[in-house]
């Protein structure tokens, strides 16, 4: 089925971003693989870390702890998106700031990380926008200790 005729290309593409926030905010890990099947996964300098869905699911798997109700209980917020014109293959990079709330029975109600996608974007065989490469790098940060299976720098 081709996808809504109302919505803009930018519509779509933030519609894949907050999809991108609920997944991660449910623990679905395989449906954040799922959703970035097509993805390279980077830091911010252009290491990759995970290709397609199956090592996109085990990074995530692998860093974030979910906690009695499955969950990392957590809020995901991307905002912020600026787009930069088409490429010549009809890709898009779209740049946005993150924070994630967080809050646990023994963690109030708090911003524990800021930071930065830049994100491309293709269109697939039937003219649906996806993932292809995700660059992400940390802001500010602050209680990660009930969020991440890692210390950061």
């Amino acid at each position: 089925m081709p996808p809504p005729p109302f919505l803009s290309d930018g519509d779509r593409i933030r519609g894949l971003l907050g999809t991108y926030c609920r997944l991660i905010d449910a623990g679905d890990f395989a449906g954040v693989g799922a959703l970035m099947a097509d993805a390279v996964l980077k830091t911010e300098d252009g290491t990759t870390i995970a290709t397609g869905a199956e090592e996109v699911a085990a990074l995530y798997a692998g860093l974030v702890k979910l906690h009695e109700d499955g969950t990392p209980m957590t809020q995901h917020v991307v905002a912020n998106t600026a787009f930069e014109e088409p490429s010549g293959d009809g890709s898009v990079v779209a740049s946005s700031t993150y924070l994630v709330f967080q809050a646990t029975p023994t963690l109030p109600l708090q911003p524990i990380v800021t930071g930065g996608y830049v994100d491309t974007f293709a269109r697939d065989g039937s003219g649906r926008w996806r993932f292809t490469e995700r660059r992400f790098g940390i802001g500010r940060s602050g209680s990660l200790e009930q969020h991440l299976g890692i210390t950061l720098p």
